[in-house]
């Protein structure tokens, strides 16, 4: 769990730095009559927003009610929501879910008593 928790939470930054480029940078390049930048970037973003729903999809491990879910899966459609949401999602939800699963394993763990 912890290795898709790393995923979603890199491609989580990733996506957003993207899309900042993207608004802030690719698009007014594109309005002044330079578009290879937006197009490079638009192309790259949304390829990496679809890994980005990919690996969010753990929140279906997590076990997250549809307002977390959906808040997580549309976080890479809106500059700057991405970095809070992670951290949000993180803090809330997906660290006691680790937590508890850490608590869990060792009992899990024990040999059968005889």
């Amino acid at each position: 769990m912890r290795a898709a928790v790393l995923r979603y939470r890199v491609m989580a930054y990733v996506t957003g730095v993207m899309l900042i480029i993207l608004c802030f940078v690719g698009i007014p390049l594109q309005i002044a009559g330079h578009a290879a930048v937006a197009d490079i970037v638009g192309d790259l973003h949304g390829f990496l927003y679809l890994v980005y729903l990919v690996f969010a999809w753990l929140a279906r491990k997590l076990h997250l009610t549809l307002g977390p879910t959906v808040l997580m899966l549309l976080a890479g459609t809106i500059p700057i929501l991405t970095f809070v949401a992670e951290r949000w999602l993180t803090h809330r939800y997906i660290e006691p879910t680790l937590a508890r699963q850490d608590t869990a394993q060792p009992e899990m763990a024990k040999p059968p008593s005889r």
